[in-house]
């Protein structure tokens, strides 16, 4: 009865509409377990467009890429940021950023993201590659015979000092190390809820993860943070900002502080993962990635090994061809996030070939570009990993086909248009450096015969994790 109440009330134009028989959940039990399999099954019986109500919202998927330039120059009708602030004050316990309160505030700190990009990319980025140095050099440098180590635990362990430190600073005491790996364990504790929080859950119903996450923002409280020595531009902006607002309190500002750490490291971490675990299980792509990096060393004079410093301009990082395909190949992979805006009042959308939608306001329209990343009519063989598959004629391809037309748009990790990640350039040169310090100066293999799945607990909401951990071995090069 439900159903055909709903398909009854539709309105000319709109799409159709598939909506279970459960009150509110609608369908979101069967998108939860595999929304990539619901989503291929529904275009197969439906088309390109077609809405789903999932868990109280009506939301329209458009599931033909060459349509997604239409949704994304939409940005006045078709918002994001609204969604995106009310979801992240609720996951990281902030105010929500309300013009009344906060005039302001959300463009000012929008504009901040000017430190990610250009010269201020390249000063933050050479902190990037000294850290990560230093910190390979801590904890590798005594391997002169085969270490052991869980791949997951390694480069969570890795990436997250290395961004904590070149965001906020050194931990001046005597046990820094120690320190940041403490607030590195409770922040994997509340990552691991971050799904449920941001399906709507109560945090209440979340086991520790309010009494997590209390404490991980304690961190970051002025008396704690002004401790911390040599800090990043991008994060005293932020705390300058925070400053000029009185509304904001210190446990506020601190839950910001909070929140853009983890938007530095909750998806860069599984996504190192899995550019050293493909690279890994294939010999071909890994010679390949350590040929072109020990070629740039020599070519440019400098020494592989711990106890020598090597410096890269951004220039050097993005001619590194092989690396950046093969970053981007575990990317199209590992990726699955769900691009989302939200109709500001009731609106046709025009779409190519004379097509429209016809939305309400606060209806939804997502993109899944996990979709277009598995096509067999862009990416051929796209369940195999080809680690030269974005080079061609030595050169980076960026032109891919469907149906025989160039795609404007073909790899999305990073979101798109209004939505696309800020510190995507940052994210990029951090994974390339890690990939570069560890293939240049050591010996790297898998201690263990097993297959790595995707976990798709996170599906919709950036990089999946794997759903076990791998044991592989290193040791320093001769």
């Amino acid at each position: 009865l439900v159903f055909f109440f709903s398909v009854f009330n539709r309105k000319t134009g709109e799409p159709p509409l598939i909506n279970g028989w459960i009150p509110y959940l609608g369908k979101a039990l069967i998108f939860r377990k595999d929304a990539f399999k619901f989503l291929l099954d529904q275009q197969k019986k439906l088309g390109d467009i077609f809405t789903v109500h999932i868990a109280g919202r009506y939301i329209t998927f458009i599931m033909d890429p060459f349509q997604y330039v239409y949704v994304i120059r939409n940005s006045k009708q078709l918002e994001f940021h609204e969604f995106a602030n009310k979801m992240a004050s609720k996951t990281f316990d902030y105010p929500a950023l309300s013009k009344g309160k906060f005039p302001d505030l959300k463009e000012n700190l929008h504009r901040i993201y000017q430190y990610l990009q250009g010269k201020p990319l390249d000063i933050i980025s050479d902190h990037m590659m000294k850290n990560l140095q230093d910190i390979f050099e801590w904890k590798c440098s005594q391997a002169t015979d085969w270490e052991t180590e869980k791949m997951y635990k390694f480069c969570c362990s890795v990436m997250f000092e290395a961004s904590f430190v070149t965001l906020y600073g050194r931990v001046p005491a005597a046990d820094g190390h120690k320190v940041i790996s403490e607030i590195r364990d409770k922040f994997i504790k509340f990552d691991a809820s971050f799904p449920y929080l941001a399906a709507n859950i109560p945090i209440e119903l979340l086991g520790a993860t309010k009494k997590v996450r209390k404490e991980l923002i304690h961190h970051f409280l002025l008396q704690n943070m002004t401790k911390w020595l040599g800090g990043s531009k991008v994060v005293q902006a932020r705390q300058d900002i925070f400053e000029k607002y009185e509304l904001l309190g210190d446990y506020d500002k601190a839950a910001h502080h909070f929140a853009f750490l983890w938007a530095s490291v909750g998806n860069t971490i599984p996504a190192t993962f899995w550019a050293m675990y493909y690279l890994l299980r294939h010999p071909e792509a890994l010679a390949a990635v350590r040929d072109e990096i020990d070629h740039l060393l020599q070519s440019t004079g400098q020494k592989r090994g711990p106890t020598y410093n090597i410096h890269l301009t951004r220039e050097q990082l993005d001619n590194l061809v092989y690396l950046e395909s093969a970053l981007n190949e575990s990317l199209r992979m590992c990726s699955s996030s769900m691009n989302i805006r939200i109709s500001q009042e009731d609106f046709v959308l025009k779409l190519e070939g004379n097509q429209e939608v016809v939305l309400r306001k606060g209806d939804w329209i997502a993109l899944y570009p996990q979709i277009l990343h598995m096509d067999p009519e862009v990416y051929e063989d796209p369940k195999e990993y080809k680690f030269d598959r974005y080079i061609e004629n030595g050169k980076k391809k960026t032109t891919f086909y469907k149906a025989g037309r160039k795609l404007k748009y073909f790899l999305m990790p990073f979101g798109s248009g209004i939505s696309m990640c800020p510190g995507r350039f940052l994210a990029m040169n951090e994974m390339k450096m890690f990939l570069f310090i560890l293939l240049s100066h050591f010996d790297v293999e898998l201690a263990e015969n097993k297959a790595v799945r995707l976990d798709n607990s996170r599906m919709g909401l950036g990089i999946l994790l794997p759903d076990v951990d791998i044991a592989f071995r290193y040791k320093l090069r001769s």
